[in-house]
């Protein structure tokens, strides 16, 4: 008899611990997804795309619903799962009915955050975080509105250059003094500013808001020195937490996000988590691979073989604002590294790579990141990149013939 498992969240971690089941352990588990989101499970790094006009919302999608029905899958979508009961080992669901598990995955993701500030509940404030979010966006840009983003993260500029792409005006500021803080030095975000200002949007560094202005909706954005900005509508895409109140009002523990151990289980039997509810080793990831990583060593577990999770190198590889971006490792570089830049802001090309005790340690790549997956890969492996040192710079192709 097949073991009831169940999945809270219907998103790209849900997705792929599915896919990774599939692979290993077919017909162990009767398979039950529970999604808030009226939809089938989706490409969440692809919205600003979908904002941006180039691509629609069903090309997102990861499975069709033949794939789920074919691997046997329930999928509960559109009904929130509104509390666990541990001891019962079952869930129940908003429309009332409970769901019965032998084994409990979390993979409920994150929440936006919103800024405690003035304001910020007036009708015309939004997020930037699901489909649902999308719509009204894309709603807004249609009708030329004035938009401000807060937060220059890898968020904030996928809204601004969607909602700017799409038709509105928009104006994106940002706390710290530069753009991706988390993932970029500050010639690397210089450059990276620039492109984005070529694409129409205007950036303000250094700006903390203070208040958003309006009555009975927004009029604009007053920041902490006294600048005000006129705007019809605020996008708070400013960071993520998270989402792990259903499990911490179930008893599950909870510090930043769901503490699991290598295997990914909880401190409750029959619990797991993964992705960005997921807190492991002190760490929470609010990246897709680390959730893909995390997925293949639960289902291997699930399969009844040993595997743990030991943390994750993390990456950051995608278009932002439509600009290659790339970061991953120790970019920032400790006093014992080794550091090399190439610098070409008239052909929009930076490269950063940071090397230690022969081996590539850090990476950051913006505008051209045509080898960003091998850079990578040097980088996990630690492979000794002693032979083609002179040469890695300019990319694969030139490194290996180098060294060869």
């Amino acid at each position: 008899m097949s073991e009831p498992l169940v999945i809270i969240g219907n998103g790209m971690a849900a997705a792929r611990l599915v896919e990774e089941l599939a692979k290993r352990a077919l017909g162990r588990h009767a398979i039950a997804v529970i999604g808030d989101e009226p939809r089938l499970a989706y490409n969440r790094v692809l919205l600003s795309s979908v904002l941006a006009g180039e691509v629609t919302s069903q090309d997102i999608e990861l499975k069709s619903s033949d794939w789920w029905r074919d691997h046997g899958v329930t999928v509960r979508y559109g009904c929130a799962a509104l509390s666990v009961d541990t001891a019962k080992r079952e869930v129940t669901l908003a429309n009332g009915a409970t769901v019965a598990y032998s084994r409990l995955m979390f993979a409920t993701g994150s929440t936006a955050l919103r800024l405690n500030v003035p304001g910020a509940d007036l009708p015309g404030v939004h997020t930037f975080r699901d489909s649902r979010d999308v719509e009204q966006l894309i709603d807004l840009a249609q009708q030329k509105k004035r938009v401000v983003v807060v937060g220059g993260g890898l968020l904030g500029l996928e809204a601004a250059y969607g909602i700017a792409k799409a038709g509105a005006k928009v104006t994106l500021v940002h706390l710290m003094d530069r753009l991706m803080e988390r993932q970029l030095d500050l010639p690397a975000a210089a450059l990276l500013k620039s492109q984005v200002e070529r694409k129409g949007v205007e950036v303000m560094l250094n700006a903390s808001t203070a208040r958003i202005l309006g009555t009975d909706s927004v009029t604009g954005v007053e920041l902490t020195d006294g600048r005000t900005i006129a705007a019809d509508a605020v996008v708070f895409a400013a960071g993520i937490r998270p989402n792990t109140a259903l499990a911490k009002v179930a008893g599950i523990p909870v510090n930043r996000g769901i503490v699991v151990n290598d295997r990914m289980e909880s401190d409750v039997a029959g619990v797991y988590a993964i992705g960005e509810c997921a807190e492991h080793r002190g760490a929470c990831y609010g990246l897709v691979e680390p959730a893909y990583e995390q997925a293949a060593v639960l289902a291997e577990h699930l399969a009844g073989r040993n595997a743990d999770y030991l943390g994750s190198v993390t990456a950051t590889n995608l278009k932002v604002s439509g600009v290659g971006v790339f970061s991953a490792g120790d970019f920032l570089a400790t006093n014992d590294s080794d550091v090399v830049v190439l610098n070409d802001p008239k052909r929009g090309v930076y490269r950063k790579l940071v090397l230690r005790e022969g081996a590539l340690t850090g990476a950051v790549l913006v505008g051209d990141t045509r080898d960003a997956l091998w850079y990578l890969e040097l980088i996990r492996s630690r492979t000794s990149v002693a032979t083609m040192r002179g040469d890695l710079m300019f990319g694969r192709a030139m490194a290996e013939s180098k060294a060869a």
